[in-house]
Formats: C-alpha cells, structure tokens, sequence
C-alpha cells in the first residue's frame, strides 16, 4: 500500500496536517519482473576407511548436469500444445518472459517428459469411458508429416479420450481401445465404421449433421416451393424443444408432452418419406445425395430421435466434436506435426488438457505434476 497526502489545501493553499481525512481507493495489478531461480543439488561422495566411496544419491527427477524444472516444462508443453505457439516462439516466449534461453529440441524434450507421465492418467480416461451408459465418437484429419492421419475422440462425462491413428476408420478406432469393449449408446455423426461393433447397445445419430443435410436440399430446391427437407427440419427442431422442455422440468424426459411428439415423428417421418420417394429416379449425383439422406433418416428413425426417449443422449454430437477442433486448430496456426510420435504427445496432452477442464482444474498446475513425473489421475466415477 502506497499512501498518497496532499501538500496543500487546492482552495486557500494551508497546510493540512490535522485536518480531517477522507479516501480513494485505486488498485493496480501487474506481475513483477521474473528471474529463473537454479538450485544446485551436491552429491557428497565420502571414502570410508574400509576404501569403499559411497555417494549421495541425487533427488528424484534431478538426472542431468543441467536441465529443466517440472514448473518450466509444465509451461513449455502448455504454450506448444496448450495455445498452439510455434515450438520456436515458445521458446522465445520462455527466454523473453523468463529470461531462459531454450532450443526447439528441449520444447519437444519438455512436451515428451510430460506426455511419457500421462499414461496412468490416460488409462483412468479410457477405462470409465468404455463403461460409460453413453459415450462421444468423432473423428477428423490431421497433417502428419506431410500425410493425412485422423485424430479420434471417445469422452464421455468429464472424459476425453483423444488418440491419433493412420487410419480414419475400423483400425484407428480399433487402435483408441475405446469402441472394441464400449457397451452403451454411442452418439456418432452416422458415419458406417461405427455400426461395426456388435458389442455396443444401441446408437444415437447427430441430428446437427441431419439438419445441415437437410438444409442443403432445401436450399437446392426451386424457389418458392414446397421441399420435403424443410419439414424434416422443422419437425426435428419442434421435438428437440420438446425433449429440452422436458429435461429441463426435472432432468427426464418422463414429463415430455406425448401427443406433441407423437405429432412431430408423424410430420418427420411423412417428410422423409415423401422425399424418398421424389428422388428415388436418382437422376443424377445430386437427386441420388438426396435420395440416400432420406433413405437413411428412414431406416435410422429410432437412432436419430433416440433424444427423445433417452436422456442420456444428446440431441446433437457437439461433445465429440469439441475434443477433435483444438487439433484443427493445432494444424491452421502451426502446420503439419512432423512426426507420429509427436503427433500422440500432442494427443496425450489435449486428452489430459481436456479432462482437467471438464473437472474444473486450470491447466499449469497438473501439466507441472505430469512433469514431476506424478500426473493428475482423474477419480473413478
């Protein structure tokens, strides 16, 4: 605290010294100047009489003449994979704002030191969202280099499982460890690969996928007519105020108005149908598109209202497809990974990332516990 006292009185120029007082109060917040701080740890070696020379053992975590503490390669790994900075600007901001000088070799040496702990951690993510009564599936390319690799995301809760793989499809799903034992509703954009694993419960199609189909027939459509896919739309729409009135009554959908819903399948399923069977001369790629999108939200009915019966699934994927945008994100501000190997570090961390975000916790202070090579491990549900 500063105080600041007038000299003189502004009106008559007196002195004020005893004179009654009053204040205002002004705060500033700024960060004081930081300097690294070394800590030099000296293994005493003593020769007893015997002639045998016993060592001090060196503390844990400390291995090398010289390196990096947990708290700096916490940062290091947040900057390069937390706010997607280039690996060389963050090692300029490292040595501007810290004042130490750090090679493009030691930012991908701290961001494996982190990645290489979070496997008990990753663990404890993937083993809850394979159990979990519904779960989140997505997938989206990914540069790395210099080939198209697919990001996955399985979460479910607050878990997020985020695994890179070669492969868009069976393998890259085979390979998250997720699908292969899932049992419960799997909510997933409709795409085939998901539909081939016979252990899993049932399935809950996104309907934000559904409308943007639906809107791109409706906008193909003459103007001024009359388009079987702006019905769909509308009807869809009326059962997700249904079911969202509902949940938020009493967070079930036991209180849902029936007699409206039942309505609204009638309008969606009458739609669809006629669209089906307005394009099933297929004439051309763009009528047999339409064609297949109505013979889908046909067969597929129950999966894509499936928010309407069942409250745990959504009506939308939008929690897939949240894990899998921050490495979209990744790719357009700083380019292809160069390597897989760095491409699953990054995919390690954004899992980790995610997850302590989901459960309220920031993110430097468990990316430094996963540099003291003790991660976060998310407790069971």
């Amino acid at each position: 605290m500063i105080v600041h006292e007038p000299g003189r009185c502004a009106g008559c120029g007196k002195g004020l010294a005893g004179a009654s007082a009053g204040m205002i109060r002004r705060q500033v917040t700024d960060v004081p100047p930081v300097r690294p701080a070394v800590t030099e740890h000296q293994m005493i070696a003593r020769r007893c009489g015997c002639g045998t020379v016993t060592a001090a053992p060196a503390p844990a975590g400390v291995s090398a003449p010289v390196q990096y503490g947990p708290r700096l390669t916490a940062i290091g790994a947040y900057l390069w994979h937390g706010q997607f900075l280039s690996r060389n600007r963050t090692g300029q901001v490292l040595a501007e704002l810290f004042g130490v000088t750090v090679s493009p070799g030691a930012v991908t040496a701290m961001v494996n030191r982190v990645a290489a702990a979070l496997g008990p951690a990753l663990e404890a993510i993937r083993a809850p969202v394979a159990a979990a009564p519904a779960a989140h599936f997505d997938e989206t390319g990914f540069r790395v280099a210099g080939k198209l690799a697919w990001v996955h995301s399985a979460s479910a809760g607050k878990l997020a499982l985020i695994t890179v793989h070669a492969r868009r499809g069976r393998e890259g799903m085979d390979a998250a460890g997720v699908l292969p034992v899932f049992g419960g509703i799997a909510c997933h954009d409709a795409w085939a690969p998901y539909d081939g694993y016979a252990g899993v419960a049932g399935h809950g199609l996104c309907c934000a996928h559904a409308l943007r189909e639906l809107q791109a027939v409706t906008d193909a459509a003459a103007d001024g007519t009359w388009c079987w896919a702006s019905q769909a739309a509308d009807a869809l729409r009326q059962m997700k105020r249904l079911a969202d009135a509902a949940l938020a009554a009493d967070g079930t959908l036991t209180s849902i108005d029936t007699i409206a819903l039942a309505k609204a399948r009638h309008r969606f399923r009458s739609a669809v149908l006629i669209g089906e069977n307005e394009t099933a001369a297929r004439a051309g790629p763009l009528m047999a598109k339409h064609h297949a999108l109505a013979r889908r939200l046909r067969q597929r009915q129950d999966d894509y209202l499936r928010f309407t019966t069942d409250p745990l699934v959504p009506f939308d994927n939008n929690a897939a497809e949240r894990e899998i945008r921050m490495g979209k994100l990744r790719i357009k501000v700083s380019g292809c990974m160069r390597s897989m190997a760095g491409a699953d570090a990054f995919c390690a961390i954004r899992s980790y990332l995610s997850t302590t975000a989901k459960h309220g916790l920031g993110a430097l202070d468990p990316l430094t516990q996963a540099a003291t090579g003790q991660a976060w491990i998310p407790a069971t549900p």
